[in-house]
């Protein structure tokens, strides 16, 4: 007998559940997003203020390209703004998830001088989706915060389009946004970089 796919929604709650068991989110901080179609776009993504630790079917909306509510009751995220963004300049990503741990929110002051976060030579590099062998160079571009999300999409889009290997993107003080053709895939590029967030405030 075989096993029952999870729904969109079911694997976001889960990889909800397992990012804030290992302290890497804070409340209702950060939005999770599954693309469900492109053309036209349509997206499963948390509603706005809704605790990401005890996510179920009813904390989802389904939104089109302009962020207008198509299924699901709550308000939309001013973040599903930045998620559509990074749907349109990524187009193999298919889910893209959030984390805020304190190495990460500490690196992306000290790094954001230098505009990104970088990591060259470690092995576990090889287990990101963009990145085929540990002498590459995983980059994370840093942005500013800002309460204009419309502005702050633009950015976003403008630093995607000049920086095509971009594993990642952070904001600074916020939190990282990442991306993968999986919610698996999005989840270990998470928690990868979580990894070495620490290391590199432990040097």
């Amino acid at each position: 007998m075989t096993n029952k796919p999870l729904s969109a929604t079911d694997e976001l709650s889960r990889a909800g559940r397992e990012l804030h068991q290992r302290g890497w989110l804070r409340g209702s901080s950060g939005n999770f997003s599954i693309l469900m179609a492109r053309k036209p776009m349509r997206l499963c993504i948390t509603a706005a203020g809704d605790d990401i630790s005890s996510l179920d079917e009813t904390n989802f909306l389904e939104l089109d390209d302009d962020a207008e509510i198509l299924q699901g009751f709550g308000r939309p995220s001013d973040g599903s703004l930045l998620h559509l963004a990074i749907y349109r300049m990524r187009p193999r990503a298919r889910c893209i998830l959030y984390s805020q741990s304190v190495s990460g929110i500490q690196l992306s002051d000290k790094r954001y001088v230098d505009g990104a976060i970088e990591f060259t030579g470690y092995e576990t590099l090889t287990s990101l989706e963009t990145i085929d062998r540990f002498d590459q160079t995983a980059r994370i571009p840093i942005i500013d915060n800002s309460t204009d999300h419309v502005a702050l999409s633009h950015v976003i889009t403008n630093v995607l389009s000049d920086d095509i290997a971009a594993t990642g993107i952070y904001i600074r003080r916020h939190g990282l946004y990442t991306w993968g053709e999986t919610v698996r895939q999005a989840q270990t590029n998470i928690e990868i970089l979580e990894f070495l967030f620490e290391i590199a405030n432990n040097e």
